[in-house]
């Protein structure tokens, strides 16, 4: 895994720093207003610090800066499967600037993924896509990734997660 990454535009792809945190949240704002749930981002910067750079960090984040701004992020964690005994990531969010899209970003960012996962003996890198997002599929299925039409993502979560917790 690189340093940085210097893109064919000039643009940076690296690790997220903790100066990067607000507008790594308002990335994912825009994702969530994309994704039609523009009110449904809880998280705050100080979340994302405790979670990114705390002191035993679980998930992890690359970015693409462009132009002195955050224009891409990924943000992961690893997953484990049973059945291969190995770790895998799990891509949470996956995000280009509308402005910046068509400029290889987000195939920079999975590509960048795609090495840490080789250079670590993970095996497979997962994440969901909403049913009605054809521009994500397809961009995905271009990129080699294919849907996983036998499996359910399933949550718990809210009144069910504290029911079932009771």
């Amino acid at each position: 895994m690189s340093e940085h990454t210097v893109l064919a535009d000039g643009a940076v792809l690296r690790r997220a720093h903790p100066e990067d945190l607000p507008q790594i949240l308002q990335r994912i704002r825009d994702l969530a207003a994309y994704e039609r749930e523009p009110d449904a981002v809880e998280t705050t910067v100080e979340d994302l610090d405790a979670a990114l750079f705390g002191p035993d960090p679980a998930v992890f984040a690359h970015v693409v800066e462009a132009g002195g701004r955050i224009a891409g992020i990924a943000v992961w964690f690893l997953n484990f499967s049973t059945w291969t005994g190995k770790h895998g990531i799990y891509l949470e969010d996956l995000y280009v600037d509308p402005a910046a899209r068509g400029s290889g970003y987000g195939a920079a960012l999975l590509r960048e993924l795609a090495r840490i996962c080789e250079a670590n003996g993970y095996q497979r890198i997962d994440w969901s896509v909403l049913k009605w997002n054809a521009p994500a599929i397809g961009f995905y299925e271009s990129l080699g990734a294919v849907p996983m039409e036998e499996w359910v993502g399933y949550r718990l979560s809210d009144t069910g997660l504290k029911t079932l917790g009771d």
